[in-house]
């Protein structure tokens, strides 16, 4: 791997380049999934390739190749150049990169238990076992569960000097039921231990077996048939507590998203929108109440998003977002960091050999506060408490949003009361978190991963982090309000 990525950078350097890198990536995902009593489908997929990214007359240019002979590497690597001095026909200006000190670095995963090890014959009977449990009366009609497994490896080198590999490995598995009545008038559906995509980390097969899935099966299952009976979520104004994973989600698209400093400086426009935290916001906004603490955090360990190096070469770094509800941060590159007097905070990544690196989430983390999830409750008077998302819409400044929720609890005088169905909950960004009075502790605070977070043109999909426990938020409005 060191050859080719060094044969790269030196190409290209000999081409013209005045910076080049190169990312030599190879990995295997392997998946399997059942649905209603039978295996539905086992996924492997396996590939490697070589992505060349240069700099040339002040522009950027990027080619990739899967041919690992020396000879394609080489012709890849002069492509890249010929490319960046297309590019640079209709540049603005030169582009600048922060500095970084150049790496050398060998990274090993962190699994405990490597899960690849486990055999497959295993995976599909916990998974049918899983299966069989949901199915506690006639009213469901689908059950899912799936375990999805990927191992990576990358050779990273720049002509500045970097020289690093990473391996990493990412374990994740989920469950769902889905409960339709008899005259096929509403369908309500329980994931365990999260919608989309379940939950997933930079773990080994450690991270199934605390999930617990057959221990968790039958109640999702039962919560799912429940919810048929349920009354729907009441239109008003109340105050709300959010579980751990719609937190995670609500950190994902409401913070996470608006602080890529690309999308701020209008470089993400046309597919993802821009951002409401532009720069002037920078050290005087207040994003959220004094109990809101946020951090974009690599160093986790075990977070989906995090690692020991981006794909520039740059080390993962925890980086204050929101500290006592003003906003301090943003996620950066070596490009776009200097344009706004900062260095980078090592976010780049890409999907793969054949994708450019973009500015991604690591781990956004909404740090822990003093509350348990039983203290909130006792807290709240007239209140929803509200688990797993089913939905969700936002604008392309990241303001106005609405979630949808599987599952809410009424909140009287103090205690859990009815079950309800369809609930939904809007706000506007930093009025919401203005509004945040109460955030869960650190015993209940708990690292969710996003495997399936889109971004850029082409689409790169990016694994990504956030750890959350539960929090409260004052006057909120809920349910969907008639005319």
């Amino acid at each position: 791997m060191e050859d080719l990525t060094r044969l790269a950078v030196e190409t290209a350097q000999a081409a013209g380049a005045s910076y080049a890198d190169a990312r030599l990536v190879r990995s295997r995902e392997e998946q399997v999934s059942v649905k209603s009593g039978a295996v539905q489908g086992l996924e492997v997929h396996a590939g490697q390739g070589i992505g060349v990214r240069v700099i040339a007359d002040g522009a950027w240019g990027f080619a990739s190749t899967t041919a690992t002979t020396p000879e394609a590497v080489a012709q890849t690597a002069r492509l890249a150049v010929r490319i960046a001095r297309a590019s640079a026909t209709t540049k603005r200006q030169d582009l600048r990169l922060s500095e970084v000190e150049p790496a050398r670095a060998r990274v090993r995963h962190t699994a405990r238990q490597d899960p690849f090890a486990v055999p497959l014959e295993e995976r599909i009977a916990l998974l049918l076992d899983c299966d069989q449990a949901m199915a506690v009366e006639e009213r469901i009609k689908v059950r899912e569960g799936f375990i999805r497994l990927v191992r990576e490896e990358k050779h990273f080198a720049s002509s500045e000097g970097a020289d690093i590999y990473q391996e990493r490995i990412e374990t994740g598995a989920g469950i769902e039921a889905r409960a339709v009545a008899p005259d096929g008038s509403d369908t309500q559906v329980r994931s365990y231990p999260s919608s989309h995509g379940g939950n997933m980390g930079t773990r080994g097969w450690e991270i199934v077996e605390e999930m617990d899935l057959l221990g968790n099966a039958e109640r999702v299952g039962r919560e799912a048939a429940e919810l048929l009976d349920a009354p729907h979520c009441p239109a008003g104004v109340k105050d709300i507590i959010l579980e751990g994973s719609q937190l995670a989600l609500q950190v994902h698209e409401s913070c996470g998203h608006p602080i890529e400093l690309d999308r701020v400086l209008g470089m993400e426009a046309s597919f993802a929108g821009t951002s409401f935290l532009t720069p002037e916001k920078l050290g005087n906004f207040r994003y959220g109440s004094e109990a809101v603490n946020i951090t974009a955090d690599a160093t986790v360990p075990g977070g989906l998003g995090s690692f020991a190096y981006d794909d520039e070469g740059v080390p993962g770094q925890r980086t204050p977002i929101v500290t006592e509800g003003l906003f301090v941060g943003y996620l950066s590159s070596r490009e776009t960091a200097p344009i706004v007097g900062l260095s980078s905070s090592g976010t780049m990544r890409a999907d793969g050999p054949h994708r450019i690196p973009l500015i991604r989430m690591t781990n956004i983390n909404l740090e822990p506060g003093d509350w348990s999830l039983d203290e909130m409750i006792a807290d709240t008077q007239d209140g929803l408490f509200l688990l797993t998302n089913t939905s969700w819409s936002i604008d392309d400044k990241r303001l106005n949003f609405q979630f949808g929720t599987q599952l809410a609890y009424e909140i009287m005088g103090g205690s859990l009361g009815r079950v309800l169905k369809n609930a939904t909950y809007n706000g506007i960004t930093p009025e919401f978190w203005r509004a945040c009075d109460a955030v869960g502790h650190r015993a209940e605070w708990i690292m969710w991963g996003v495997p399936n977070c889109g971004k850029g043109e082409p689409m790169q999909s990016a694994h990504v982090g956030h750890g959350a426990s539960s929090a409260r938020f004052r006057n909120v409005r809920v349910g969907v309000m008639e005319e």
